[in-house]
């Protein structure tokens, strides 16, 4: 059963889009809508109407079970039956959330997920949906991600023509930390740097270096750290950059450009990552010893050592000339002393 009411419209920040993937099919089946004229949101709820929570945090033992709400509002003017799923969730390379596309089997909490199958809405109604979370008992303790979506098919039609139907998902985070031992580890497994001159002179050039950082422990870490090379420094995840977070096993390249470096022949580069522990209940994050790796890119001052040649250049010229024209002055001098003489030995005479 759903309990479905009409309420105003969510706000936009509730939503999060979740999956967008495109399906192949033969023929577009009689439930399929025209998804252009309806939108959604999603949100968690709590005692029949939508809360303030952008997405929900558990803290379970195996085998406990936990109850939740979902609020689904129809923000179309047509009645729309939203079909609801529940996959594993993930980060993208970006640190964006999402969840798995409903073509591939979830093996994790997406499948503790117990929720109806589709619920129907009036245009501008709301509907609350219940779903349970149920731990297994044999959990591994740590952080499990899933999420829950409201979805819509779609007509479309491909590039030759053939019809098509677009899968849209719009959801929420369900983050469960299943109680036990909590293990936080994280490892800096490469380090590639490039260095990019700058042929002016006067400019130092640019060093991109790309981390790859690996979560080798339970629970869900956020990254945090710096990049320095020569007296230059740049944060780890830039402050107008999303949120770098890690599920447990999950690794990510997190790519820095680090202005500010001159070429001494060979740049050293440290890069420090700084990890938290996110908790459930995002109080008293748990901040971890600083992992630190080293690499050397070969930065050869090019603009420089032709700036410095042409200088060598340029000095051995003028004192190549200062020389030659001492030595034109000595031979002037001489010929006139030898010319003096000779005029002289020609009076006596």
């Amino acid at each position: 059963m759903t309990d479905q009411r009409r309420s105003p419209l969510l706000p936009l920040h509730l939503l999060l889009a979740l999956v967008v993937a495109a399906l192949a099919l033969g023929t577009a089946p009689p439930a399929l809508a025209d998804e252009s004229r309806i939108s959604w949101a999603v949100s968690p709820a709590t005692d029949g109407a939508p809360d303030s929570r952008s997405w929900i945090e558990l803290d379970l033992d195996p085998g406990a079970v936990a109850e939740e709400q979902a609020a689904v509002s129809n923000l179309s003017d047509q009645t729309v039956t939203f079909r609801i799923d529940a996959a594993d969730g993930y980060f993208t390379d970006t640190g964006r959330f999402t969840m798995l596309p409903s073509d591939q089997e979830s093996v994790d909490a997406g499948t503790w997920i117990s929720a109806p199958e589709s619920v129907t809405i009036e245009p501008g109604g709301v509907a609350v949906v219940p779903f349970t979370v149920t731990v297994p008992d044999n959990a591994e303790p740590g952080d499990h991600a899933a999420g829950l979506a409201a979805s819509l098919v779609s007509v479309g039609a491909d590039a030759g023509g053939s019809s098509v139907g677009v899968e849209s998902r719009i959801g929420f985070r369900v983050m469960t930390r299943v109680t036990g031992e909590v293990s936080p580890a994280v490892e800096i497994e490469s380090v590639a740097t490039d260095y990019r001159l700058s042929w002016n002179p006067l400019e130092p050039g640019t060093l991109s270096v790309d981390t790859e950082i690996v979560n080798t422990g339970n629970v869900r870490l956020l990254l945090d750290g710096t990049v320095s090379a020569l007296g230059a420094t740049a944060p780890l995840v830039a402050e107008d950059a999303s949120a770098q977070e890690l599920l447990p096993g999950d690794r990510r390249t997190v790519s820095v450009a680090l202005d500010g470096v001159w070429p001494l022949f060979a740049v050293g580069t440290d890069v420090t990552v700084a990890p938290t522990v996110v908790t459930p209940d995002g109080v008293d994050p748990v901040e971890l010893a600083p992992v630190t790796a080293s690499a050397t890119v070969l930065a050869v001052p090019l603009p420089q050592l032709i700036v410095l040649l042409g200088v060598a250049l340029i000095l051995a010229a003028v004192l190549a000339g200062r020389s030659r024209s001492r030595r034109r002055i000595e031979q002037l001098v001489r010929e006139a002393k030898e010319e003096g003489l000779r005029e002289g030995a020609g009076a006596a005479r």
